[in-house]
């Protein structure tokens, strides 16, 4: 009996958390359907689908779209082959500067924000590049590449040795074990870890305010946004489709590698 009150506390607990959390996005998802002489009351005066119309009718929001959509784009490709071949060379041998090189690709996204913009941002000027699409695409790519590194290494250690071995023994080169026996076992990995990337990619602000210059994703206009209350209602849109693209990535990473530990020679 006592067991059982507190398993129920704790689950009281875990949903009055998850209640806190996301009761400022629900608020957001509300006043994003709210009538136009109502922005800031509460509660709510009218449901209106208008503000929509306007948020897709502004060129600075379907720049900002495109931009945003650009970068995670070609910052998820990027994390997709550096993480991946840095995965296969990582997972099964030891050899001297192995963990020095394991930290330096977990370091960007454990690092604040402020640190990794800053260093990007210092390095960017020795080299005399300009802020613009490539270094944003840089910067986002230095902790996506984390992502699908993780999602990688956990799948090749997962992933039955004899099954290559077998592959081999059976006259199979290289590239036929890659085809038909690794990249299999990697599929949902790389297909998760691709769309976590796109979606940290996506929503990520703080190291794009160091790297961007005068472009502006997404999250930047949101940020600046701020400044103009008369747009509550077209931002309070804007805000639920970033939202919205950024969570469907994350839950439909979360239903594909929740099965992870069956995969075929995990060595169940």
């Amino acid at each position: 009996m006592h067991s059982e009150k507190a398993s129920l506390g704790l689950r009281l607990a875990a949903w009055g958390g998850l209640l806190f959390l996301h009761f400022p996005i629900l608020i957001i998802l509300l006043y994003a359907f709210n009538t136009e002489d109502a922005a800031f009351s509460f509660p709510p005066k009218g449901f209106t689908l208008k503000w929509f119309s306007v948020a897709f009718s502004r060129p600075d929001v379907l720049e900002a779209i495109k931009l945003s959509l650009q970068v995670a784009c070609l910052a998820t490709l990027i994390a997709l082959l550096l993480g991946t071949l840095a995965a296969a060379a990582l997972y099964r041998r030891s050899f001297f500067g192995k963990e020095s090189i394991s930290l330096m690709l977990i370091l960007p996204i454990a690092l604040p924000g402020i640190i990794t913009g800053i260093a990007l941002l210092a390095a960017f000027k020795q080299l005399g590049i300009e802020p613009g699409i490539f270094t944003i695409v840089v910067g986002h790519a230095t902790f996506c590449v984390v992502i699908v590194y993780n999602n990688v290494i956990a799948r090749l250690r997962r992933t039955s040795q004899s099954l290559i071995e077998a592959s081999m023994d059976l006259g199979a080169d290289g590239w036929q074990t890659f085809r038909y026996i690794i990249l299999p076992n990697l599929g949902s990995a790389l297909l998760a870890g691709g769309m976590l990337a796109f979606a940290l990619s996506f929503d990520e602000i703080i190291v794009t305010t160091f790297t961007a210059g005068h472009e502006r994703t997404l999250p930047i206009w949101l940020l600046n946004q701020l400044s103009r209350p008369r747009d509550v209602p077209v931002t309070n849109v804007v805000a639920m489709l970033v939202m919205l693209l950024t969570m469907l990535p994350i839950l439909g990473a979360y239903y594909l590698t929740r099965g992870g530990e069956s995969v075929a020679g995990s060595g169940k």
